[in-house]
């Protein structure tokens, strides 16, 4: 009999649990052809998340959980997933709802014809800002231009993951994670399932505007060299203006006698080329940066407690 592993991290989801358990239950009772798995990740929670996980394993054997040792963030909160799932195929959902359990029975026929990525498109982007929602597409867009491989708009974290996409993945061991970029880069036979986005059934969401233009950055500096590029191609225009001004200036007094431009124009000159500058310098210290964090060789997360059992070894292969 196959294995299917639900992936859930969860941050400050205690109200959501409940619910979310009632309706995986009764997916899960109604496709007893196969075994069934929910894990659980812990990202380091303040509220009483990590209880009402243990409470829910306590009556529910299919109930698994990894507490993190601090609040990594969902991505690295994936990775650990990916780590831990036993099943032949691993479906990766949100904690509250928004993602709908009743699109996994479609995913997993998909699975079966033999597709290794089978990802839920969103219909549409719920109650989103309008902002939101322009800033969302604009830098889709823009990744998509940029990065060269299809990277899928309109489509989040939910889906269905064959075995070997998890092997795949569990040895992408980068720190500063795009995990979205990942499954693009990856490959793999992939098809799509539609889906209409459910409100949350409790609580806020932890993805600020601050966090999510963050992980728009990551995005774009993962698995773009775009921004560097703009960066030449600015430098070398602004360079070209430099040339042909200077030549204006010296042509014009030549030929008119004119005074060579005074003080507006010197600090007008110079705070462009400064602020070009500082931006140049910015861009390249967000490539450096990932560099030097990549070259601690730190692990991608630390995890405390796997179903009980206190970890000791936080080698990834080794649970």
């Amino acid at each position: 009999m196959k294995k299917v592993s639900l992936l859930i991290p969860a941050y400050n989801e205690e109200a959501s649990l409940p619910a979310l358990y009632a309706e995986l239950s009764r997916l899960m009772d109604s496709q007893s052809n196969y075994a069934w798995e929910i894990l659980f990740i812990n990202d380091g929670s303040r509220d009483n998340t990590l209880q009402t996980i243990k409470d829910l394993r306590a009556k529910d054997e299919r109930v698994c959980f990894v507490d993190l040792s601090r609040n990594f963030g969902k991505e690295k909160a994936m990775l650990a997933g990916f780590d831990y799932a036993t099943g032949d195929c691993v479906v990766v959902m949100d904690a509250d709802l928004q993602h709908p359990p009743s699109v996994i029975p479609e995913m997993l026929a998909k699975w079966e014809e033999g597709y290794d990525d089978v990802y839920a498109r969103r219909i549409n982007r719920g109650k989103e800002s309008w902002l939101r929602k322009r800033l969302s597409l604009a830098f889709y867009a823009l990744l998509q231009r940029s990065a060269k491989f299809d990277m899928l708009p309109n489509v989040g974290d939910f889906r269905l993951l064959d075995r070997r996409c998890i092997n795949v993945l569990r040895n992408l061991r980068e720190n500063e994670r795009y995990t979205k970029g990942l499954f693009a880069w990856m490959g793999f036979r992939k098809t799509s399932v539609d889906f209409e986005p459910a409100e949350r059934v409790a609580g806020t969401s932890s993805w600020s505007m601050r966090s999510l233009i963050g992980l728009a950055v990551e995005g774009l500096v993962s698995f773009s060299t775009l921004p560097l590029r703009l960066i030449t191609s600015l430098g070398l225009i602004v360079s070209l203006l430099s040339f042909l001004y200077a030549i204006y200036i010296f042509a014009k007094t030549l030929i008119w006698g004119d005074p060579v431009a005074g003080y507006p124009t010197l600090m007008l000159v110079m705070l462009f080329l400064g602020g070009v500058q500082l931006l140049s310098l910015g861009i390249i210290g967000e490539y450096l940066g990932r560099i030097f964090i990549e070259t601690k060789n730190r692990p991608t997360y630390l995890a405390r407690v796997y179903n009980d059992k206190l970890i000791e070894n936080q080698i990834y292969e080794k649970k």
